[in-house]
Order: structure tokens, then C-alpha cells, then sequence
């Protein structure tokens, strides 16, 4: 209620980069103030709920609401997210170079449609900034992901150095890496999702993570695809994922289309985000539960404003999901919400937790 009435209007009316960089800022900020996070606790934070605990990949969640990438991309507010209810953060995209992005404006807020367009463009300071973020959050309470991508100027068939380069840089830091290729704001990036370009990513990918490693337990390392693939794409693009051993899939980054937009900005370039997407990436992660047989991890992302939202595609084969344009409009109450609203759900239905209600409504053949 705070943040309808006061905090959103008030941002609402800056710029959206500017309001996002205070908004950042300033969760940054709390941190070091004593007794702000504890506040923030008290305000957005979640009650424990054992029946919302997923446990994947020997890591363990609280529930199974997290924060997606490109609102924290330095990792400069892990404390201050971690304080607002979420169960992990997924920091980045970062680049093994800083690098600027696109030309302004690149963000456009499109609250006809409850969405938002972007072409960011990867801004961000650089693998070795956000490892010194990463290096001072010395008590960590919840996993952080961290989401990597190539730098602009590195043709696609240089890009596996990027990616090994920001694992190196990072390793220590993360409990799971996601490899973004399929950002649109990057020319090509895209083109990295198929055929044997994504083969060669994914072995490097993996080989890099083995000899970070050094012998002990590797961390995950999971894939974001694009919605905006066909059926016979995507199977070909789960395929090559299953068998690079990687330990999931996020479904999914922005997309590209414009159907049924409302707002002046629906024309703008780059990704889009929010209530439009909300149906396609569902679809998306109905369409890689059954193609992998239920046997590989989907984080879903796209279009999660409510409780409803994260639950259908929880029974479409999503173990855990992420928001971040319905936190924009919402308020960080969002969380709260979603997390009383799917233990509603799971008592609704008979389940006695999360997991299984995990792609109940797939048909697997």
C-alpha cells in the first residue's frame, strides 16, 4: 500500500532508467545503514512455509519466488533484496568488460499494458566490479545467481571466451550461474541458442565451471532461452541443452513481438516485458517440461504479477520463478502476495508441498 501510494507515484514520474538507478541505489544504501534491512524484513518479508522449500541442485530455497536479472546488474543490492521476502537474486547480465549499453532512452514503461520494453543493452561495470560487490555481502542468506553474457564488440565465434572469462572472474561468488543468450539488445547473441554455435558455448560453459571447481562440487549452471523460438527450434534447442549436461533451463528472457499492445511506446525497439509475456512464457516452459520429460529444472520468468501467475506455470513444470516487471508495478509487497497466495493454492488443491505441484498440468507421454 506504501508503495501505490507514495513511492510509485513519485517514480513514476522520473525518467525509468533514473527511477531505476534510485530505486537500486538506494536498496544499495540501506544496507549500510543500521537496522534498515531489518526493517525492510519486517515490511516485505516472508513467513516460513516449509511446504513452499524446493531443493534443487543441493541447494536449498525458502520458497520459490526469486528476483530476475537486469534490476541488480553490478550486484550492488544483494543485502536490500534479500530483505524484501525474495528466497534467491539473480544479479547481472555482466560482461567480462564494463560496458555502457545502448544509446538513452532505452527503457520505456508501458503501463497501458502493464509492461515495459528495454534495449539496455548489457550496461554494467564488469565482471572484476561485480566480483568486489559479490566479495563484501559476507553473510549470505539466501543463493545468488549470476548471469553472464558477452561483451557488444566480441563476434559470436569468440563469445565462449567471454563466458569463460566471467565464470573465472566469478566463480567464488555465485551458488548457480545462468548463461544469457537471448538478450535481443545484443546484436546476434540470439544466433548462440542454435545448432552447434550453442554446442560449443554450452562444452565451454561446462568445462570452464569443471575447472573452477577443482575437484569439488561443481555449481549449476543453467540456460535462459528466448520466447520467441518455434517447436521444432526449441526441441532441437532442449536437446542440445540436455545433453551438455547443464542443470536447467530459465523460460524466459523478453520477447520481440508486439501483439494486442495498447500503449505509444509499443513501437519502441528491444525486448519487452510484463502482462504480454505472461501467456507466451508459460507456453515456453509447458513445451520444455514435456519435451525433457520432466527430468530438467525450468526456472520460469515472464509476466508474474500475482499469485495465479507463478502457480500456473509452477503446474506448467516451472520448480522455481522469478519476477521483476510486476515488482516495478506492484511494489515489493509482491512477494508477500504471491508467497500467501500459493500456500492458499497447494491447500486448495490437496498438495501437501511446491514440488508437487510441478507440471501437473503436462501431459507427458
Amino acid at each position: 500500500m506504501l508503495y501505490r501510494s507514495l513511492a510509485k507515484p513519485l517514480l513514476f514520474r522520473m525518467d525509468p532508467e533514473k527511477a531505476h538507478h534510485l530505486t537500486v541505489g538506494g536498496l544499495a544504501a540501506a544496507a549500510r545503514i543500521p537496522g534498515a534491512t531489518g526493517l525492510l524484513n519486517l515490511l516485505y518479508g516472508t513467513a516460513k512455509a516449509p511446504e513452499l522449500a524446493v531443493n534443487l541442485w543441493g541447494i536449498r530455497f525458502s520458497h520459490p519466488i526469486g528476483l530476475a536479472a537486469g534490476l541488480d546488474k553490478n550486484g550492488v543490492a544483494v543485502p536490500g533484496f534479500t530483505s524484501m521476502g525474495f528466497s534467491f537474486v539473480e544479479v547481472g547480465t555482466v560482461t567480462p568488460q564494463p560496458q555502457p549499453g545502448n544509446e538513452l532512452p532505452r527503457l520505456f514503461r508501458l503501463p497501458e499494458d502493464q509492461a515495459l520494453i528495454n534495449r539496455m543493452g548489457f550496461n554494467n561495470r564488469g565482471a572484476s566490479a561485480m566480483a568486489e560487490e559479490l566479495k563484501r555481502v559476507k553473510q549470505r542468506k539466501i543463493p545468488v545467481a549470476v548471469n553472464i553474457g558477452k561483451n557488444k564488440w566480441t563476434p559470436n565465434e569468440e563469445a565462449v571466451e567471454d563466458y569463460r572469462a566471467c565464470i573465472k572472474a566469478l566463480y567464488p561468488y555465485g551458488d548457480f550461474f545462468v548463461v544469457n543468450i537471448s538478450s535481443p539488445n545484443t546484436p546476434n547473441l540470439r544466433d548462440l541458442q542454435h545448432g552447434e554455435e550453442l554446442r560449443k558455448l554450452l562444452g565451454a560453459v561446462k568445462d570452464e565451471m569443471d575447472k573452477q571447481a577443482q575437484g569439488k562440487g561443481v555449481k549449476p549452471v543453467l540456460v535462459k532461452l528466448a520466447p520467441d523460438v518455434d517447436e521444432r527450434d526449441l526441441e532441437h534447442m532442449t536437446d542440445s541443452i540436455m545433453r551438455s549436461g547443464v542443470s536447467g533451463i530459465i523460460a524466459t528472457n523478453t520477447t520481440i513481438l508486439r501483439d494486442g499492445l495498447a500503449s505509444p511506446h509499443q513501437r519502441e525497439t528491444g525486448g519487452l516485458s510484463g502482462k504480454p509475456l505472461a501467456r507466451r512464457s508459460t507456453e515456453a516452459i509447458r513445451s520444455i517440461y514435456k519435451l525433457t520429460g520432466g527430468k530438467l529444472p525450468i526456472i520460469g520468468s515472464g509476466g508474474i504479477f500475482s499469485a495465479q501467475d507463478a502457480y500456473e506455470k509452477i503446474r506448467a513444470g516451472a520448480s522455481l520463478v522469478e519476477v521483476y516487471t510486476g515488482l516495478i508495478y506492484q511494489g515489493p509487497g509482491i512477494v508477500r502476495a504471491i508467497h500467501r497466495g500459493l500456500i492458499e493454492r497447494l491447500k486448495r488443491d490437496g498438495f501437501a508441498g511446491i514440488s508437487e505441484a510441478v507440471g501437473v498440468d503436462v501431459q507427458l507421454s
